[in-house]
């Protein structure tokens, strides 16, 4: 999917998960009741929001930060699902299928959600169809990017997976006024990310250096040539 057709969906959800737009779509008196029941949360680096298996009583709305989506393999070992940022919604599928959180979810950077009850989310899905809608595409276009992740793990390289991961990183996270991606990741959360070892994510992150693709403060990662890194990991963007 195209970055514009991207920043499209998650903008067209923002407007439609928001206060201004509830209080149009519920009567006055359902929506004091909403705005009762609505909480923000912080959580800092490194704090659980939801722990795999537990029964989901609501939605979480990321105001500011970022945070990962992991669930641990047979092994014990994490695997990355994904990230998300300020303007995602995370909780929301479990809720909708009636069953338990499929996966963890952690503060990546100190984070501030709103939570919303699950009977309130279900209600405002009913009465409020710029909602709905909104939903329906976050809905498809997460459902895309699980279909490129297949693709992604089973037909590319490792070194290709590195350069794409690098480019998807930077285009769904941002970046800091230094151009670093906004997202501090140790060596062996990379390798998770790529399906690797740890110890070939730290050969191929000093190769990408040394061939001047990317520039590495720690664990930040700045790109520098991005044609480079788009053509090496086929990305279309």
């Amino acid at each position: 999917m195209s970055l514009e057709l991207q920043q499209v969906i998650e903008q067209n959800f923002i407007q439609a998960f928001n206060r201004e737009s509830f209080k149009k779509s519920l009567s006055p008196e359902d929506y004091d009741k909403l705005v009762a029941e609505l909480q923000d949360m912080e959580f800092a680096k490194g704090e659980t929001v939801f722990e795999d298996g537990e029964s989901p009583q609501g939605v979480y709305f990321i105001k500011e930060g970022t945070a990962k989506l992991s669930k641990s393999g047979v092994y014990g070992k994490d695997q990355i699902l994904r990230f998300c940022k300020e303007g995602d919604l995370i909780g929301y599928r479990s809720l909708l299928c009636g069953e338990n959180f499929q996966a963890k979810a952690e503060a990546m950077t100190p984070l501030k959600v709103v939570f919303l009850p699950a009977d309130f989310f279900i209600h405002l899905l009913e009465v409020d169809a710029k909602l709905s809608y909104a939903m329906l595409q976050k809905i498809a276009y997460e459902l895309g990017e699980s279909s490129n992740t297949v693709t992604f793990l089973a037909q590319k390289t490792v070194r290709e997976r590195l350069a794409e991961i690098l480019i998807l990183l930077e285009q769904k996270l941002g970046t800091d006024p230094e151009g670093f991606i906004n997202i501090s990741l140790t060596r062996e959360e990379i390798a998770n990310l790529i399906g690797t070892a740890t110890e070939s994510a730290i050969r191929l992150i000093s190769e990408f250096k040394q061939d001047e693709l990317i520039l590495v403060e720690g664990r930040n990662i700045k790109i520098i040539n991005h044609e480079k890194l788009i053509k090496l990991g086929h990305v279309v963007i």
